[in-house]
């Protein structure tokens, strides 16, 4: 068993191109081999009680292997597109705290999109289609500024969630720039864990609060 770990693990650092990945791929590798090898001596992953952030492991059933907050700035890591020139408060941009929830004629427009457990990459087809409806509008309606606010489920510490949430408001901000709208109206910002929209426990709890929402200026 440990020969064919260590040629597994061999075997998923040859296909890298560089130092980084490989050791990405080396410890994903590894967790997975972990858990088959567990699995195969009977151990389990009942749910318990957890005294603390730090025992967080997410759930068994979504297949979620956890991250260190290294991993996540590492994993989650990207080309940024730059900031916007101006911040909120400054040369005439608006303060933050003047931006506003979309009106309800505009909630189609601005919909939430929503992420998988650990995860800042827009899947959902309908939301994407979303996206560029609303890249769309920004183009045509060069008077608005968005603020895209990013937020997670109850799950991981504070910092980790902090830290993913800025990823999916990225994620967003990125995929409407790309799609044409001015990057220099879209602003973002983490809520983390700190705002959910269900105050359940539970998987859909969860999967409503991991979400990207919009807040809006129209001068």
């Amino acid at each position: 068993m440990k020969r064919f770990v260590v040629a597994f693990l061999f075997l998923a650092a040859s296909c890298s191109h560089n130092s980084s990945e490989t050791w990405e791929n080396m410890k994903t590798a590894g967790r997975y081999m972990q858990r088959g090898v567990d699995s195969m001596l009977g151990k389990d992953y009942d749910s318990r009680m957890l005294t603390s952030d730090e025992e967080f492991y997410g759930p068994f059933d979504d297949d979620f292997i956890p991250l260190e907050d290294a991993d996540l700035r590492n994993q989650f890591s990207d080309a940024a597109l730059p900031a916007p020139k101006g911040t909120p408060g400054q040369f005439g941009i608006p303060n933050l705290d003047t931006f506003y929830a979309p009106p309800e004629a505009l909630k189609g427009v601005f919909s939430s999109v929503h992420f998988n457990t650990d995860e800042h990459i827009i899947r959902d087809r309908n939301e994407i289609a979303a996206l560029m409806h609303l890249s769309d509008y920004l183009k045509k309606h060069p008077n608005v500024y968005v603020v895209v606010e990013g937020h997670c489920d109850e799950r991981a510490s504070a910092s980790y969630n902090m830290a993913l949430g800025m990823r999916r408001a990225n994620a967003v901000r990125s995929f409407l720039v790309k799609n044409g709208g001015d990057l220099n109206r879209i602003y973002t910002i983490s809520r983390g864990k700190e705002q959910p929209l269900a105050l359940g426990h539970g998987n859909e709890d969860w999967r409503i609060n991991r979400r990207a929402e919009f807040r809006i200026f129209q001068k």
